[in-house]
């Protein structure tokens, strides 16, 4: 049984073409108006030392609009985002709450994971 009686809201802002993502300040302005129980997130890299990188700047200004707006964040990513290079830092993966992946993080990811009580979940 579907339900019918829900409303969608949108965010303004740039539409990306590429893969749909909306950025922008007009998005960022909209996030700040609501308090979100949950933020969900996906990442382009996270470096060995934990710190959080992407490739747009518009992107990360967006994200962390997000961060800094939900009570409870999950960043969600697969095995091939560790390690990997990009050229804009976003900031540390101890901005987040829970950390949702299909692998055990390496090392000194685990250890910043470890010290920050950020949980972490195999999926």
């Amino acid at each position: 049984m579907a339900k019918e009686d829900f409303r969608i809201i949108l965010a303004g802002g740039e539409l990306r073409s590429r893969d749909g993502g909306i950025i922008g300040e007009a998005t960022q302005d909209f996030i700040a108006q609501f308090r979100l129980d949950f933020g969900i997130l996906g990442i382009s890299g996270i470096d060995s030392d934990g710190s959080l990188l992407e490739f747009d700047y518009h992107e990360v200004r967006t994200k962390r609009a997000i961060i800094e707006n939900s009570r409870h964040v999950m960043l969600v990513v697969d095995h091939s985002k560790f390690g990997r290079n990009a050229m804009v830092n976003m900031g540390s993966i101890s901005m987040v709450d829970a950390v949702y992946t299909d692998t055990l993080p390496p090392p000194g990811v685990m250890q910043v994971l470890t010290e920050n009580h950020i949980q972490l979940e195999l999926c």
